[in-house]
């Protein structure tokens, strides 16, 4: 029951992102016929397919990772091993990516192919509790299938793109005949564009809720995460600009986004009362008690690919047994 809501939410936002879809399609293939429908449904099934492909492979090169054997990184093997067998899914690759940006992220193409990997600057900024509890965010990813999921809902919205400039500019070529309909389409279909962008954060955040509650679940310390979690933000901070134009095209798969880190560390540092860069779980109860969030913060939580961190952490206890 702990997790229902967040699973009804999720479902339901997909079924919104493809009931929009299909009523884009319905709607031209009303104005025009077969033709344009069928070419819209193959793209979003050619656009899904190379995603599903290639996305690993542009991962892998973008974040510059190198896979480890364990005997190269024994405790981060160990632990995988141990989490992967607690979430009932396959040892996923071990990966390290050169970039000193702490963080950690997960991919692949289904459970049986996925990898786990930190970054180099990670290794150093977390203790071994709080490396394990994000280690276990990212393996709750892997459980609930997330990276094939965003993947292909990420496909959506370009689609409505590509539908928006094909038909506006062939509209603007037509004239008269159906030319007013092709424009009025096109118009819709950037709106829906818009929609459909905005739902796919949504979904984004929904499953970052969903694997903390996973994470929670592997080790039944919500404060582990919730320090980690700060301790991504501190060490976020320092961030090198180029790094972080870099990791721009795989945000949503990180553990934390980094480019609100400057943001974040502003809230996140009243948590931590004496002032030793963790939080314990004392200081993670006061905040889910104490803290809030601004109108403000609340409307830009609507354009990112994460929760608004303080919520994050305010929701960690709740998923404790």
């Amino acid at each position: 029951m702990r997790t229902f809501w967040l699973k009804t939410r999720l479902w339901l936002c997909v079924a919104f992102l493809f009931a929009i879809i299909y009523g884009l399609i319905t709607l031209i293939a009303y104005l025009f016929g077969v033709t344009m429908p069928v070419f819209y449904a193959i793209l979003a099934f050619a656009i899904v397919g190379i995603q599903f492909l290639v996305g690993p492979k542009i991962v892998e090169a973008s974040m510059k990772i190198k896979y480890v054997e364990p005997n190269e990184e024994p405790w981060l093997h160990q632990t995988i091993d141990e989490l992967s067998r607690e979430a009932g899914v396959p040892k996923p690759r071990v990966g390290i990516a050169n970039i000193n940006i702490p963080n950690a992220f997960a991919f692949g193409r289904s459970k049986k192919d996925g990898r786990v990997c930190v970054t180099k600057g990670i290794l150093n900024a977390l203790n071994k509790d709080e490396l394990k509890a994000v280690l276990a965010h990212e393996m709750s990813h892997i459980k609930h299938r997330d990276m094939v999921l965003i993947s292909a809902l990420s496909a959506l919205p370009l689609i409505c793109f590509v539908a928006y400039r094909s038909l506006f500019f062939s509209a603007l070529f037509r004239g008269r005949r159906n030319g007013g309909a092709g424009i009025l389409i096109a118009v819709v279909a950037f709106v829906l564009y818009l929609i459909t962008n905005l739902a796919v954060l949504y979904a984004s955040r929904i499953r970052e809720y969903y694997a903390d509650a996973g994470a929670v679940e592997l080790t039944q310390k919500p404060e582990d995460l919730a320090s980690g979690l700060y301790r991504l933000v501190v060490g976020s901070v320092r961030a090198n600009p180029k790094e972080l134009k870099q990791i721009e095209g795989i945000r949503a798969f990180l553990a934390s986004d980094p480019t609100h880190a400057r943001k974040d560390l502003y809230e996140i540092t009243k948590a931590d009362l004496n002032r030793d860069g963790h939080l314990d779980r004392h200081e993670v109860e006061i905040m889910a008690k104490e803290a809030k969030i601004s109108r403000t913060d609340r409307i830009m939580e609507t354009f990112s690919t994460h929760p608004n961190i303080i919520n994050r952490i305010k929701r960690l206890n709740t998923y404790v047994r």
